[in-house]
């Protein structure tokens, strides 16, 4: 699974997700993309069993690029520890992700063989995606 080697802050505010994704949004890789339509947490479990479906449905054909990483931890205290015990130990990490965010990019594979891959790895995933093929 996918975890940072180190952390400026351990602990971190849950914050907003507005607006959409610009920065990550073009296909800069492959020839095949899935793009994100909404905006959600995906935990660094999520992301790896997508990629490993993808992976197993080419048979290992072709190049997989994950474009998010989770950096983002997620603290959870432990069970029946009453309110007012302060903030929890971290527990798992997330990506941030808004509409319009590239999160795998494909090439090496035929069409078919990419738009089911995807769709096998975007079932994984919390968001709804789309899939595009670079002109």
């Amino acid at each position: 699974m996918l975890i940072p080697r180190k952390l400026k802050h351990r602990k971190h505010f849950r914050g907003k997700m507005p607006g959409v994704d610009v920065k990550g949004s073009n296909i800069n890789f492959g020839r095949f993309a899935l793009k994100s339509l909404e905006r959600n947490w995906l935990t660094s479990r999520q992301i790896e069993a997508a990629r490993r479906a993808m992976t197993r449905y080419c048979k290992r054909g072709g190049k997989i690029w994950v474009r998010v990483f989770p950096d983002r931890v997620v603290t959870q205290t432990a069970n029946e520890v009453g309110m007012g015990g302060g903030k929890g130990a971290p527990d798992h990490f997330v990506a941030v992700v808004r509409p319009g965010r590239i999160i795998f990019e494909m090439d090496g594979v035929t069409r078919e063989v990419a738009d089911e891959a995807m769709k096998l790895g975007a079932s994984k995933l919390p968001v709804k995606t789309i899939f595009l093929e670079k002109n």
